[in-house]
Parts: C-alpha cells; structure tokens; sequence
C-alpha cells in the first residue's frame, strides 16, 4: 500500500490521512512530492486521474481525498474502529468530520499550515467566525471527554482537526481554556510528533502558503 503526499510542513489534507494511518499502525509506503513542481503533477498523473494528495494505491485500488481515505482505511482495515461505536457519537463524530472537509474555508485560506512558522497575522470577521465556530466544538467535546479526544477514543474526526490545531500554534491564536486543552492533548501525541519533526527538516519554500508576519 503507497500514500503519496505532499510537503509535511504545509500539506494539510496528506497530514489527515498520514495521521490515521500512522496512528492505528496500518503498514504503508510514504512517497512523499513537493507541492507545486512539475515532478508533483507528473509523478501523480502518471498513476492517477485527480493530480492531488493524498492520494493512496492499494494494490489494484486508487483512492484520493483525505475523508475517502480514511474512510477506506477504517472499512477495509480497522473494523470500524476510526469512528465512535455508539450510533449517535458517530453520526455527531462524521458530522464535525464533514463540517471541517467542506468549511471553515476563510480561517483555511488566511491561515495555510505552515508548521515551521511562528506568525502574527490580522484574521478577517469571516475567519473569526470560523475560529469561534472551531472553538465551540473542541470546548464542548472537552467538556464531555477532558484531557481526551474529540469522542474519547481517538478517530477520524481528531484526524481531521489536527492540521487546524497546528495551524493554531502557528499563528499564536488566544482560545478558550478548554479548547486549548484539547489542543494540548493534540499536541502531545507522539505520533503527531513524528510528522512535525519530519516537517522542520524540510527546506522547501511554498510561497503561497507563507502568510502572515515573523514572530520574534
């Protein structure tokens, strides 16, 4: 099985279904592109229809998008164990999952991942509705899980949040006490950990991803 991603210092959506994998110890083969290079499209288009990452090759099956993906891994390989067991936690579970593969685009368009950053930037009304929005949900499902995860257990949904929980660090974004501990509880997973570590070893540049101004 091959997942083919992008830069780890900037490509969110590879970091969702690297994440998952990686956390539930599925066994894959990283080919990992830089973003926005000839060599990007051309390694892609020569095994895909869609030139976008992630995108994952298992045996004779060719899967793209991060929700697809993770989807897939949790059906063919984890039993089902990516979502919360009880009927309703995975019904609330893939609708926060959906809310954040379809929303919150101005707080995801002003505020790229960029983990190797610390910056400051000025958000727009719209991001700070988004960054309310995110707020509201990591601060009532702390209040029912503390110091966990989004449902308890880990899955698809915290696979989701975590580029948004990176971002966050980024730009040095004030969030409530209890969103924060769940950002706290993000952060300190080693495997998460692994993928930033990679992240700073990388010295390519995205220059449409470079937002913000340079915290000293």
């Amino acid at each position: 099985m091959q997942l083919f991603i992008g830069n780890k210092n900037y490509s969110s959506w590879s970091l969702r279904a690297w994440y998952l994998m990686s956390k539930f110890n599925i066994e894959f083969a990283e080919q990992q592109l830089v973003l926005d290079t000839p060599e990007f499209y051309s390694e892609l288009q020569k095994r895909f229809t869609v030139a976008k990452v992630p995108a994952l090759i298992d045996g004779e099956l060719q899967i793209w998008d991060s929700l697809a993906i993770c989807e897939y891994i949790n059906d063919a390989y984890l039993s089902n164990a990516a979502w919360p067991k009880a009927v309703a936690l995975r019904a609330q579970a893939r609708s926060i999952s959906a809310e954040m593969h379809s929303g919150f685009m101005a707080l995801r368009n002003e505020m790229p991942m960029n983990i190797r950053a610390t910056r400051h930037l000025e958000l727009s009304d719209a991001a700070k509705k988004d960054l309310a929005r995110i707020d509201e949900i990591f601060s009532t499902q702390q209040t029912l899980y503390p110091n966990s995860w989004l449902f308890g257990e880990f899955s698809i949904a915290d696979a989701m949040y975590a580029p948004v929980v990176l971002r966050l660090k980024t730009y040095q974004l004030n969030l409530s006490p209890l969103a924060q501990q769940y950002c706290d509880t993000v952060m300190a997973c080693s495997v998460l950990q692994r993928w930033i570590i990679e992240s700073r070893t990388e010295t390519d540049i995205v220059q449409a991803d470079e937002a913000g101004v340079d915290v000293i």
